[in-house]
């Protein structure tokens, strides 16, 4: 511990600066909720619905675009993303998480009566540029009030360099 304090006093306030610098390019994290301040359903439709979460929580790097509901990567890297569902029967309630155009993962759930609710979550590799958004599954409906119940998330766990994409 003392060999690393010892590092750290010997930096020069510019070299604390890019590290600082360096550090804030790779903070990127979102979380958001369907309803700003109202409450209800949104669905069902009969085709596949990109959901925006407009109620946004955080936004460091604003990578999430509440108008859209897109996350758009600003950085190559590792990223985590989750999503939960609250709806009620006998309407099911799902969504999908995409990646540029394709389903990755799904939270469902069905039931003839009571609340149905759901989550899931996955971790992906994106280039700069990949987007990511959910999507309401044709026929299902989501609901949403001031406690926050549907909610997206993402933020980056670590960037990648392109020879760390070689061993994967």
């Amino acid at each position: 511990m003392n060999k690393k304090n010892d590092e750290m006093s010997n930096l020069t306030l510019s070299q604390v600066e890019e590290l600082r610098k360096e550090n804030r390019d790779r903070e990127i994290a979102f979380s958001a909720s369907l309803m700003q301040s109202s409450s209800g359903y949104i669905g069902p439709f009969t085709s596949d619905f990109t959901l925006n979460y407009r109620n946004v929580f955080t936004n460091i790097g604003n990578a999430y675009n509440p108008i859209t509901g897109v996350f758009t990567a600003p950085l190559k890297g590792a990223y985590m993303f989750r999503i939960s569902v609250l709806g009620l029967g006998p309407t099911p309630s799902g969504a999908s998480i995409y990646k540029n155009g394709e389903r990755v993962v799904t939270a469902y759930d069905y039931r003839l009566q009571h609340d149905l609710n759901s989550s899931n979550g996955v971790v992906l590799i994106l280039e700069v540029g990949d987007v990511v958004y959910v999507r309401l599954g044709s026929g299902a409906r989501i609901y949403d009030n001031q406690y926050n119940h549907s909610t997206f998330s993402g933020f980056l766990l670590f960037p990648l360099r392109e020879q760390e994409l070689c061993r994967m």
